[in-house]
């Protein structure tokens, strides 16, 4: 007999098949004891990994074998309210990817139906909370140690888009996603506006983007934050921050590691992807996560709520990003379901 979490893993693509593994090798307390993929040849393979997992084309078919206590939703986020629904219907805990819908309308529709529980059951993949050099930036900030946050540096450089099926609104829905999540909780305030500008093209970006980019963010404390959104970097993954304090600097997401000097020049590696770049702050999402649903808790991370704000803030972002107009973002109050 065991008692580890029954965890149904939703969508065996390249994230899925990274949290079957995962679930699977490095979190304690956990199974994989489902795949749910309409994709048979994809599922297959996702399941070959998680020895006694089940392979099942829907979610409500796992629920009606009574094959999962919780759900890990990776599909594409087109996707998720109609999983999120037969979940929130079985009052199942879930962990879904960013985003948690696509628009702040179909947000709205989720944070409606999960109110109707006794508590929140959505916690969102917004990995980099549980990254360590954030999490010591945010104490840095909420301590006062270096003064008052006055602005931010941000960077998140991928060195190529992908090949296929990466548009000019996938700068903000897909990577400045992270960002309208990670900006306000390192500095402990929302989002109020958003700005976008252009800088000279990259002549390496694919013909049909338009890029690097530059977000600023106005947060309601006053603080800037500006982000370099930079798809087609072209030397590795880095994703940065530099924090300017009333008494000082603090920056974090720096090349480490193995330093060479060697023919007249000094190098150190750098990532080539998100997997190796944020590889521990995924396992402790996912621990932290599997820990919350066995002790009741059901949420240790960013919960439904947060996803909604992210969502409008998308949206602003969409609109500056098309019209290079300053766009408020609607700051709505948080409901009492989610805390404070």
């Amino acid at each position: 007999m065991t008692n580890d979490l029954r965890v149904g893993i939703v969508g065996a693509g390249l994230m899925g098949a990274d949290h079957v593994s995962r679930v699977t090798h490095r979190i304690s307390g956990a199974v994989v004891s489902a795949v749910i993929e309409p994709d048979e040849q994809r599922g297959l393979a996702a399941v070959a990994g998680a020895p006694g997992a089940r392979l099942f084309a829907r979610l409500e078919d796992a629920l009606d074998a009574g094959a999962v206590d919780a759900a890990l939703v990776a599909t594409p986020g087109r996707f998720h309210e109609q999983v999120l629904r037969p979940a929130l219907a079985a009052r199942l805990p879930v962990l879904c990817e960013k985003p948690l819908t696509p628009d702040s309308a179909s947000s709205a529709a989720v944070l409606e139906r999960e109110q109707e529980l006794d508590k929140p059951h959505i916690q969102v993949g917004f990995m980099r909370r549980f990254d360590r050099e954030y999490a010591e930036l945010r104490g840095l900030v909420a301590g006062g140690g270096a003064g008052e946050l006055l602005i931010l540096h941000c960077a998140h450089r991928n060195p190529q888009a992908p090949a296929d099926g990466y548009t000019q609104d996938m700068l903000i829905n897909d990577s400045v996603v992270h960002e309208f999540d990670i900006v306000p909780w390192v500095a402990g305030s929302p989002i109020v506006a958003v700005d976008v500008r252009y800088g000279r093209r990259n002549s390496l970006s694919p013909a049909h983007l338009r890029e690097p980019i530059v977000v600023l963010m106005e947060l309601a404390n006053g603080v800037l934050a500006e982000v370099e959104m930079n798809v087609s970097a072209q030397f590795g993954y880095q994703v940065t921050t530099e924090a300017v304090f009333e008494r000082g600097i603090a920056r974090i997401g720096q090349p480490a590691g193995l330093q060479l000097w060697a023919e007249g020049r000094m190098a150190v590696g750098e990532h080539a992807g998100f997997a190796t770049r944020f590889a521990d702050a995924f396992d402790a999402q996912v621990q932290r996560w599997v820990d919350a649903v066995r002790d009741g808790r059901l949420v240790d991370g960013p919960n439904a709520w947060d996803g909604y704000r992210v969502a409008l803030a998308c949206e602003a972002g969409l609109k500056a990003l098309h019209t290079g107009a300053r766009v408020e973002v609607p700051n709505a109050p948080r409901p009492p379901f989610y805390g404070g």
